[in-house]
């Protein structure tokens, strides 16, 4: 038995998990050996016997707990391992000692290294061992049938003494336990508890994780007979899923089918926090990315933003279906309880005085958006899903008629695609052909930001994306050139260096209409406001330098003034920010020598 006692002990503190059946078993056997231990102590018998009337006490509570945790359909192991884990450990203290207490004498007691202090010790060691085990209990009983808070119906919220020292330990384990056992609508209010406890620390998300409290969330969330449950559920794990070791707990606990097929066929209201919580878990995971467009959400996503976008609200009802029947992808499952959702859910917020229909579609649009540029964001394969649907269509009209968040986020996800497309070929000619119709709709979406717009937000990822698709223009398309040359001397900084380095795009030898690009550039006047940018930041002068060693090289400038400019500005670079970068340095002197050679 002692060596039975040992190995435990070494499980335990190696942190590896020993099966569930001999964590509850193992105390009740240790207090068994206790209560013949104390029949047989010579010495001390007074003390053993109070020791004897604890651990019986104890014993009894345990064998209730065990019961309830063979009866709980749903059992939740964390806060059990846990404390019949440190119960062990007293109890096994406990044994030791009443076992020094076996021989008698006034010798043995003289010099016995057992004293009333180490009794004491253990007394206060036993009574927190009942109190937590009471704790266990009152989260188990259910029913009530011990008299415990939970049997009321509510969320135990007393704090047993091994987590004095950290009452949010406590709290998790009976948040999550309700969860497992209680109400759907205390479920609810665990949910949204665990949320609030996620909301204000990185510490609180790990315990909660660490305690188990994944699981539970998704299995929440599937609960389909209450929309609100479904919502608490997705914003706990949203608030949870903030980095990729957190995220991928969720992907562990195969979370993804779930949350994709929660969000094809719930109600709008559901549908906003679900797609919340696809756009976190995509920002933050690769893995996640990858999960979700293997289960074809990017289709959905698609489909879902272009709902109503062509239709009139009067035939919103009789056409929905027909409609999105149409523009779902030939690979995305048509389900028409997805479509009903978008009305059904709008009746309800109606009735309920919260928004109106039109407010929460836009919301819904807004949070589709937003997942579908995290599922874009780095990922090629990803954006070509995205151009496979009718998606950079849908993107355009909404870049034309929406603003706010949601014309910032289609924005956002076209500069994650134009930025695959220029750096993988095969996306860039498949997507963004000349004689492409969603390429043409792009591009023109895109300049009119960049003529018309006023605010940098939209300004400055429109110069990005044109950018990003420098090398699919034509040299005979000066329309894109005229633009970017006028944003150069935009009274906002950041505009003007955003549009040097879009053009630097356009002239790079690595673009192969690089030389007619450099000479559009000088013909539409980009020589004066260029060299003032020389007077900006050090980013902005990098840039700067950067296009106009490119347009020295490849515009073949014939004007002697602009041309004895250009050499001056370059030679001058030499002892500005040009030092401090040996690539410049030599793409400006590179770019000396040939003007001096023109000259």
């Amino acid at each position: 038995m002692d060596r039975h006692i040992f190995q435990f002990n070494q499980v335990d503190d190696h942190h590896q998990q020993p099966p569930i059946e001999e964590v509850l078993s193992f105390p009740i056997v240790l207090s068994d050996r206790i209560l013949h231990a104390v029949d047989d102590s010579k010495s001390y018998k007074l003390e053993c016997a109070d020791v004897g009337k604890q651990v019986d006490r104890l014993s009894q509570m345990l064998r209730s707990a065990v019961r309830l945790a063979n009866s709980t359909p749903s059992f939740y192991e964390r806060p059990v391992r846990r404390i019949f884990t440190d119960v062990a450990k007293t109890l096994n203290r406990a044994l030791n000692l009443v076992r020094k207490c076996r021989r008698g004498g006034f010798f043995r007691r003289f010099v016995s290294i057992v004293g009333v202090v180490d009794f004491r010790k253990l007394f206060n060691l036993l009574d927190a061992s009942i109190g937590d085990v009471k704790w266990l209990l009152s989260i188990f009983d259910v029913d009530g049938e011990s008299g415990g808070i939970a049997g009321g119906g509510g969320i135990v919220l007393s704090l047993p003494p091994i987590a004095s020292n950290d009452p949010i330990l406590s709290w998790v384990w009976s948040y999550i336990a309700s969860l497992h056992f209680c109400s759907i609508n205390v479920k609810i209010e665990a949910a949204h508890e665990l949320s609030s406890l996620s909301r204000d620390n990185d510490r609180n998300k790990k315990i909660i994780i660490e305690e188990g409290g994944i699981s539970p969330l998704l299995k929440l969330l599937k609960e389909k007979s209450s929309p609100e449950a479904q919502i608490a559920a997705a914003m706990a794990l949203c608030n949870l899923a903030n980095d990729q070791n957190n995220t991928r707990v969720i992907v562990n606990e195969h979370g993804i089918p779930n949350i994709v097929q929660i969000f094809r066929n719930s109600p709008i209201l559901v549908q906003i926090e679900v797609a919340k919580l696809i756009a976190r878990m995509a920002e933050h995971d690769s893995v996640s990315q990858e999960g979700f467009a293997r289960e074809n959400v990017i289709g959905s996503l698609v489909s879902f933003l272009s709902f109503n976008m062509f239709i009139d609200d009067d035939g919103l009802r009789g056409k929905t279906n027909k409609f999105l029947k149409k523009v779902i992808h030939p690979n995305v499952e048509i389900n028409t309880q997805v479509d009903r959702s978008l009305i059904m859910c709008s009746d309800n917020s109606n009735k309920r005085g919260k928004k109106e229909p039109q407010d929460l579609i836009l919301e819904f649009k807004t949070n589709c958006s937003g997942a579908l540029w995290m599922l874009a964001r780095g990922s090629i394969a990803n954006s070509r899903k995205i151009t496979e649907t009718k998606g950079l269509l849908y993107l355009a009209k909404l870049i034309e008629k929406e603003n706010g968040e949601l014309q910032i986020n289609c924005l956002m996800t076209i500069i994650e695609i134009t930025a695959a497309a220029e750096y993988n070929p095969d996306l860039r000619r498949s997507a963004f052909k000349t004689n492409s119709p969603s390429a043409k709709a792009i591009v023109d979406q895109l300049l009119r930001l960049i003529h018309e717009s006023d605010n940098p937000v939209t300004k400055i990822p429109a110069i990005k994306a044109i950018g990003h698709l420098a090398r699919t223009f034509p040299s005979r398309e000066t329309r894109v050139i005229g633009p970017l040359v006028k944003q150069l001397s935009h009274k906002n900084p950041i505009v003007g260096t955003e549009s040097v380095i879009a053009l630097c795009k356009f002239t790079c030898e690595e673009n192969f209409l690089h030389a007619e690009h450099s000479k559009t550039i000088v013909e539409f006047k980009g020589l004066p406001p260029l060299m003032n940018l020389l007077r900006g930041n050090e980013r902005t002068q990098y840039h700067a330098l950067v296009l106009l060693c490119y347009l020295a090289m490849h515009a073949g400038i014939n004007e002697s003034f602009e041309q004895r400019r250009l050499l001056t500005a370059l030679e001058g670079a030499d002892n500005s920010v040009a030092c401090r970068h040996s690539e410049l340095r030599e793409l400006v002197a590179k770019a000396v020598q040939y003007l001096k050679i023109l000259s």
